[in-house]
């Protein structure tokens, strides 16, 4: 942790106090990132759950915590909202009620439109700058974080419509919190995040949880083999398909205009994908294939995932690997937590 006057790595001073409503997986990995980098001196966690406080503490996520949000932001320099997205209008609300005026309070959740909603109402008392880091695994609770979460992962902020300076120093220490935990950040509308969001997490989390749940039923007539002969493809559906299902649900329900958009051309694709193989198209299919694997091929390029065989997870430091713990390892993309 960064002493009085020493400056984290993003070469801005260490914020004094740090709130995070919620610490899950993301909300334990931030503060984990804060205390490993230097970006604040206290860090005070907010949970309703008994054993969610009690682990956070215990395992030194947090240097206090509370049950309910008001006395965790009340002199919080930043407060991180790590909830589900059906909680963040009634967390704002209460932050709203217990704040300084003018705090500066971002969130994680993987809907912005939603978020953005949400804020509107409290704009003349928060500043508030909605956020998603494209991070996660599909592993919950302050036992699944860890520091290096962040490390190369997207950031994306989608600020508010507000001109102001005060708003826009807001955005910048945002920001500078994330850069400062390892991310790359960049921010765009949120209408345009939600979108992105629903090609490439929301739907193919809906693909993921739909196909297992088809093997689900199957198995009753299979005696056990939809387990026991789990290719690869299917265990890495039911990793996605793992993920929290509060949260997913709350997903779904704030982002449901994109994802039914693209569910419904996934749904034109994938008829257009029967017929060829009805019709022993091997032209079509050799096509689509050869065009998905460049697209393969470019999210390792670009950083967000390695090319090692069984996707890393057989790496001694992988969070994946026999007897090793996640909180200092890299992070293994999961269910995107948000």
């Amino acid at each position: 942790m960064a002493g009085s006057g020493s400056r984290p790595d993003n070469g801005a001073p260490p914020l004094k106090t740090l709130a995070i409503v919620g610490v899950g997986l993301i909300g334990a990995s931030a503060a984990r990132a804060a205390k490993a980098r230097g970006l604040a001196e206290r860090i005070v966690g907010a949970d309703p759950d008994d054993k969610a406080r009690e682990a956070a503490l215990r395992l030194g996520v947090v240097d206090a915590v509370e049950a309910e949000v008001g006395p965790a932001v009340a002199e919080a320099d930043l407060t991180i909202v790590a909830a589900p997205v059906g909680a963040i209008p009634s967390i704002f609300a209460d932050i709203a009620g217990a704040a300084p005026s003018g705090a500066i309070v971002t969130d994680v959740g993987s809907v912005k439109s939603a978020v953005a909603d949400a804020a509107k109402p409290f704009a003349d008392r928060l500043r508030i700058v909605p956020g998603h880091p494209i991070a996660g695994t599909e592993k919950s609770g302050p036992e699944a974080g860890f520091a290096s979460l962040f490390e190369g992962r997207y950031v994306l902020l989608t600020p508010l419509q507000q001109a102001d300076a005060a708003y826009g120093d807001a955005v910048s220490a945002v920001s500078a919190f994330w850069a400062g935990c390892g991310a790359i950040v960049e921010t765009m509308t949120p209408e345009r995040h939600d979108l992105a969001l629903a090609v490439t997490s929301h739907v193919p989390h809906l693909i993921a949880y739909n196909i297992v749940g088809t093997a689900a039923d199957l198995e009753t007539v299979t005696d056990s083999e939809v387990v026991k002969y789990s290719a690869g493809g299917f265990r890495d559906f039911t990793r996605i398909a793992a993920s929290d299902p509060t949260m997913w649900r709350d997903v779904f329900l704030h982002n449901k205009e994109a994802v039914l958009e693209v569910l419904g051309r996934f749904t034109e694709d994938l008829s257009a994908l029967q017929r060829a193989i009805r019709w022993g198209d091997g032209d079509a299919l050799f096509n689509l294939f050869t065009r998905t694997r460049e697209i393969r091929r470019n999210v390792i390029d670009a950083g967000q995932e390695t090319d090692l065989p069984n996707f890393g997870r057989d790496a001694p430091d992988s969070p994946a690997a026999p007897g090793v713990a996640p909180p200092s390892a890299p992070s293994e993309k999961g269910g995107d937590l948000e």
